[in-house]
């Protein structure tokens, strides 16, 4: 889904709630628009002092007990400035701290905190200042957690799944007690606008809905047996421990997605999130610890180990995790889908995404536009399900372009906790780098810059949203998922020619076609037509609903999560046969007397 599970040290955000809204497509004027219900109202803006530097000339012979002294001093002076600095410090953050976050914390829960590992700090995408720090797990404490999280299982899965559910319930509850400030925490962390960081978190909350029905609905057919006296009933069970890698785009609701199915089916989960979003994998173990603990509950159900490659690598070659979940980028995926494989192990992949948004001669253009500014631009850019290709049929093609530019021009870019803003930063200053590498191959393949293409001259990993035109379908760059807000205009003549250009890039994730011919759109939707996971007609590219399936095909790794029958990629299937007569009739009518 997005290039997120590297193990980076360095990492961003930052910025504080504002006041929840919601968005308002409109085909013209403010293309798009957060409308404020004003909850909470946080003035959010900080500055950071860098530590005091001290220089010490003594010579050491002749001033050792004073160099001792003021070296001890001079450390406890930085360290005093160094907390200063920190957001989690300063008055505008201290909603921080109602999520049970400090200066340093655990990065470890396995029915106890803990964490001797690498010390990160999270840094603020908006502004890269420093927000607080986590201690990672060791290697030893990945082995005790696993441990742990193996042995919570024998109690979790004698409970009957509706007796599960209800758990699942109150951890949709607790969510939602913590929903704007969560989102907040999403916002500051992660760099997408508050808005969308607290409808991140209501993902979660309405899949533990989904699952709490799902508890009582879980459970394979009985099946017509062609031998007199005999039943055939499939019969599912959890596969035990599913092991989640999700990635900084989405760091509370992909792993919701996962826990509350994965728990119903009578799994416990152990969470690596993102090391870049460290904070907020921190802050939801301990809304969901404090709904196991209550309940009298290992804690372990739901395990975490905040950590980099050498957790996720870990996990993926470690038999004891029954199922491994990666969302992340196609080139990590690869690799974890490999070491799995090679153990024979169960994985469930999420990864990129090249999505195209089709646009006939017919269509309804006050569709289009709205829908292509909202899909190219949301999340900075980050989704795996971002439209990255816009395809005008050649009619229509100059009129979308200019429209589209225009609505690029009204996007209000700002702070992610404004209630106004509709574009925010960057995740990382490495993010930053692969906006311009890209557009500067754009250009070199023929491309045309007609909107955007420079970063923004103000603190944090604000670039413009670019769109460029020009460049041939089959385009290296075209072919590249990019994760930055670039989408590239291509111009096509005839329906098979659109199709097949949607499907010739590796990844098979999202696609959306824009016509009123209900031919078209039944030949889309077919077997000659899109084929992705997710096939769209007059919506954009993202924005999936958590009832059905989400994943994709081809490179984008063929899971399914959230909705639908995905219930079945957490458990196990068996085939069984009971005879309850007093005779032993073979099946195809064998005889063997």
């Amino acid at each position: 889904m997005d290039q997120s599970n590297k193990a980076g040290a360095t990492r961003r955000t930052n910025q504080d709630a504002a006041q929840r809204g919601y968005f308002r497509l409109n085909c013209d004027g403010n293309i798009l628009q957060v409308l404020p219900c004003s909850e909470v109202d946080v003035a959010l803006r900080s500055l950071y002092q860098p530590p005091m530097q001290r220089c010490l000339t003594l010579t050491f012979a002749r001033h050792s007990r004073l160099l001792l002294r003021n070296k001890f001093a001079s450390a406890h002076c930085q360290q005093s400035a160094a907390m200063s600095g920190l957001l989690i410090n300063q008055p505008k953050y201290s909603w921080l701290k109602e999520l049970g976050l400090s200066e340093d914390n655990p990065g470890v829960y396995n029915g106890s905190w803990g964490g001797s590992g690498e010390v990160i700090t999270s840094y603020c995408p908006a502004n890269n200042e420093p927000i607080a720090r986590v201690t990672q797990a060791t290697m030893a404490e990945y082995e005790e957690t696993v441990q742990k999280t193996k042995e919570a299982w024998k109690m979790w899965a004698d409970i009957p799944a509706p007796k599960r559910g209800e758990i699942v319930r109150q951890i949709g509850d607790a969510l939602r007690k913590k929903i704007n400030v969560l989102g907040s925490l999403v916002s500051l962390e992660m760099g997408k606008i508050y808005v969308e960081g607290v409808g991140e978190v209501q993902e979660y909350v309405d899949v533990c809905d989904y699952a709490v029905g799902l508890s009582r609905m879980i459970g394979g057919p009985m099946l017509p047996s062609e031998r007199p006296g005999h039943a055939l009933i499939e019969q599912w069970n959890p596969v035990g421990l599913v092991g989640i890698i999700t990635a900084f785009n989405f760091p509370v609701a992909v792993y919701g997605w996962n826990n509350a199915i994965a728990l119903t089916c009578g799994n416990v989960c152990l969470w690596k999130g993102a090391p870049t979003t460290p904070l907020t994998s921190v802050a939801v173990s301990k809304i969901v610890a404090e709904v196991l603990e209550r309940n009298n509950l290992p804690g372990a159900i739901c395990s975490m180990t905040c950590g980099g490659a050498d957790i996720g690598s870990a996990m993926a070659k470690d038999e004891r995790v029954d199922l491994v979940s990666f969302t992340g980028s196609t080139n990590v995926g690869k690799m974890v889908a490999m070491t799995v494989q090679d153990r024979f192990g169960r994985k469930l992949l999420e990864l990129g995404g090249n999505n195209a948004i089709i646009v006939f001669e017919d269509a309804d253009l006050n569709l289009v536009v709205p829908a292509s500014v909202f899909a190219a631009v949301g999340t900075a850019g980050q989704r795996c399900t971002t439209t990255r290709r816009l395809m005008l049929h050649e009619s229509v093609h100059d009129t979308v372009v200019e429209r589209v530019a225009k609505a690029y021009k009204q996007v209000r870019i700002g702070d992610p906790w404004d209630p106004t803003t509709l574009y925010g930063p960057l995740h990382t200053k490495q993010a930053v780098d692969q906006y311009l590498a890209a557009i500067e191959q754009a250009k070199q393949q023929g491309g045309t810059v007609v909107y955007g293409g420079k970063v923004m001259d103000r603190p944090g990993n604000y670039v413009e949203p670019t769109i460029i035109t020009g460049l041939a379908h089959d385009a290296p760059i075209v072919h590249t998922e990019t994760f930055v807000p670039i989408l590239y205009v291509l111009k096509f003549k005839t329906e098979e020619e659109a199709f097949a250009w949607n499907n010739e890039v590796q990844q098979g994730l999202s696609s959306s076609i824009f016509t009123k011919d209900m031919g078209r759109v039944f030949r889309w939707l077919g077997p000659k037509g899109s084929d992705c996971g997710i096939v769209n007609v007059n919506i954009p590219t993202s924005g999936a609903e958590i009832g059905g399936a989400f994943g994709g095909e081809k490179h984008t790794g063929g899971g399914r999560e959230s909705g639908s029958d995905s219930w079945k990629q957490y458990m196990r299937r068996s085939t069984c046969t009971i005879n309850y007569s007093k005779d032993l009739p073979l099946a195809q009518g064998i005889k063997f007397e």
